[in-house]
């Protein structure tokens, strides 16, 4: 059974440079471990899931532009997470506030190719079946 992620998770991405931090508002009223639990759709961009420093991705329209300032050399710009769909699959059979939760094993899709994943859940006492 993998943990249940709440407030404070830290986040990775394949394209980023630093980790980051999930930020789950407290909306559903349901408490992790003394944390706002999470749910797959506690994914958007800044308010749930804040930067990963610099982004490395040939797809992020912000590289591309300072890749062609720097004469062509592969150039990192800042992150700007571009997430549009939830954390897939997350768990269905527990429901936060009518949806499902989201646990470790899930993964969020940025735009630019990145793959968010979990890497630490803000907790490791609440699992999920």
């Amino acid at each position: 059974m993998p943990p249940h992620v709440c407030n404070g998770a830290s986040l990775t991405c394949c394209f980023g440079f630093a980790p980051s931090v999930l930020t789950v508002l407290p909306v559903n009223r349901l408490l992790t471990s003394k944390q706002p639990a999470a749910t797959i759709m506690d994914s958007k961009p800044i308010a749930n899931i804040k930067s990963f420093g610099m982004c490395s991705s040939p797809a992020n329209p912000l590289v591309l532009a300072a890749t062609a300032a720097a004469g062509g050399v592969p150039t990192p710009a800042p992150c700007v997470p571009a997430t549009a769909a939830p954390w897939l699959p997350g768990a269905p059979t527990v429901l936060v506030g009518k949806q499902p939760a989201l646990n470790t094993t899930s993964k969020l899709m940025c735009s630019f190719g990145g793959v968010i994943q979990v890497l630490v859940p803000g907790q490791l006492t609440a699992m999920i079946p």
